[in-house]
């Protein structure tokens, strides 16, 4: 278990004129009033996070790491703009206080947020010493936060452009797709059989919805001491789409192994309190009005392919020496494992 407040001083790389930033915030952000303490969550890899502190206040600020950058990576915008949006809903988010794209203040855009209290679970094995009832119950939070957020209509939070409507697994396919093959390092025949059988057995019924893109409990912050999610974090890869990519991504540890994948599969974990998957997904079409999930192999397969894919990408930066953080080599070593259990998991319908 880790706090919210994990947080050392700021790495060197990530360093900016903390003076302009204080000044910024007393003339943006009302009732600040400096000093200004400024300290760097760990993490934070792609867009660098930190704790401010004010003489009365805590507040957290993620910025898009300076350098060179690709223009569609580290959108703190759409991050502020979808959580300012969701403020309005019964989505528990950090509320925002001020977007500041002007690169004269502290070398990039950056947002500001408030400090939410809480614990975050970084790892999908929670803490033993927590009471299997108030794991089952931590569990089924998830699925209904997950479900109150597919039930926000876009349009009546503003974000009726926030993404691309409709076809989302043709065009998420074809995107993962594309990535393999950039930075594809060896024939992995798993992935091979993927690409051509999951672009032509996409199911029929489409939906959109505001997705959050990477939706774990270490992306939450839970409540001191109780089991419920006070905060969802980390929207960068938020947009419109389908809802249930969103819950099959959510179910992934379900369908991989504890040994080299860390996942559930092995491991005896009802009595500590754990649902089964079906559990979880019963609890997810309880609160979003759902009556079954068709064709559900198929969602967690393609999640499963995703995240393959995003493996692959780590393999082959490691390959051209551009990776970073210690665990890349063995992150992108994945992929093979992922994509054989994606596989696996369509087998009775592929038969």
């Amino acid at each position: 278990m880790e706090s919210a407040i994990d947080v050392a001083p700021v790495r060197s790389a990530h360093r900016f004129d903390e003076a302009a930033l204080g000044r910024y915030l007393e003339a943006h952000v009302a009732g600040f009033r400096g000093p200004l303490r400024v300290r760097q969550f760990e993490g934070g890899q792609s867009n660098p996070t930190y704790l401010l502190e004010d003489a009365q206040r805590r507040y957290v600020l993620r910025r898009k790491p300076p350098g060179h950058l690709l223009p569609s990576a580290h959108q703190v915008d759409r991050e502020y703009r979808v959580l300012t949006a969701l403020a309005a809903t019964d989505v528990p988010v950090p509320r925002t206080y001020c977007l500041c794209e002007d690169d004269t203040v502290i070398g990039t855009a950056f947002y500001v947020m408030a400090f939410v209290e809480g614990r975050i679970f970084r790892e999908p094995l929670l803490p033993r010493e927590l009471p299997p009832a108030e794991v089952r119950a931590l569990f089924a939070a998830t699925a209904d936060v997950l479900a109150r957020l597919h039930r926000v209509q876009p349009a009546a939070v503003g974000l009726a452009d926030y993404g691309r409507p409709g076809n989302y697994f043709e065009r998420q396919i074809g995107r993962w797709s594309k990535i393999y093959r950039a930075s594809e390092t060896q024939t992995i025949e798993p992935m091979e059989r993927l690409m051509e059988w999951l672009p032509r057995t996409i199911p029929a019924a489409d939906e959109t919805t505001i997705v959050h893109g990477d939706y774990r409990l270490g992306n939450m912050i839970v409540h001191p001491s109780e089991p419920r999610i006070v905060a969802v974090l980390d929207w960068e890869l938020s947009t419109l789409g389908h809802p249930l990519a969103d819950l099959a991504y959510t179910c992934v540890p379900w369908n991989l192994p504890a040994e080299r994948l860390s996942g559930y599969m092995g491991l005896e974990l009802a009595s500590r309190g754990y649902p089964s998957e079906a559990e979880l997904v019963a609890d997810y079409c309880r609160h979003s009005g759902r009556a079954d999930i068709p064709d559900w192999p198929f969602y967690v397969a393609f999640a499963m392919f995703r995240l393959a894919a995003i493996s692959q990408g780590i393999a082959g930066r490691v390959r051209d020496g551009t990776a970073a953080g210690a665990d890349a080599a063995e992150r992108g070593a994945r992929a093979p494992l992922l994509a054989r259990r994606a596989w696996e998991i369509l087998q009775p319908v592929t038969a």
